[in-house]
């Protein structure tokens, strides 16, 4: 799958209710101070399987291409959540043979402690570079790009 067409919304769940079936919910998520609507269905890959419940800092990925509702509040069909912990930033992209991000804007440092997966958990054994990666990190420089040593990588394998 591509990723190039995802777009994040981070926020904190305010509440959830039932979806249009018992497999679907809606999140309201509070995101830079505006109420925010995800579609969550059986399809959507919730990283770790982490229960979502209320007051939870979260990352959604949706597809930009995908037709959305003109209603207010905005609403999205979530492709990929995952929760995140104070201060942590989250990055989904192809990342180059040396670890640049295609939008120029993060370059990653692999460390010693850095958490290399798959998206099922399961210890990636190969180099990430010229992959899809789900980067997370909390500190990086302020140059362009910016640099970060990531506490965790998921690589998006193409199966």
């Amino acid at each position: 799958m591509a990723y190039e067409t995802f777009e994040k919304i981070e926020g904190v769940i305010q509440g959830i209710n039932r979806g249009d079936s018992c497999c679907s919910m809606v999140i309201s998520l509070i995101s830079n101070s505006n109420i925010v609507n995800v579609v969550v269905s059986g399809e959507t890959v919730i990283i770790d399987n982490v229960r979502l419940r209320a007051g939870l800092r979260i990352a959604v990925f949706y597809d930009a291409n995908l037709p959305t509702p003109a209603v207010y509040p905005p609403q999205y069909r979530a492709e990929i959540i995952t929760s995140l912990r104070r201060g942590q930033q989250v990055a989904l992209g192809y990342f180059d043979e040396n670890l640049t991000s295609d939008d120029n804007s993060l370059q990653l440092n692999i460390g010693p402690v850095t958490n290399v997966v798959t998206l099922n958990g399961q210890p990636y054994t190969c180099s990430p570079e010229n992959s899809e990666l789900l980067v997370y990190y909390t500190n990086s420089t302020f140059s362009i790009p910016a640099m970060t040593t990531p506490q965790k990588i998921i690589v998006m394998c193409q199966y």
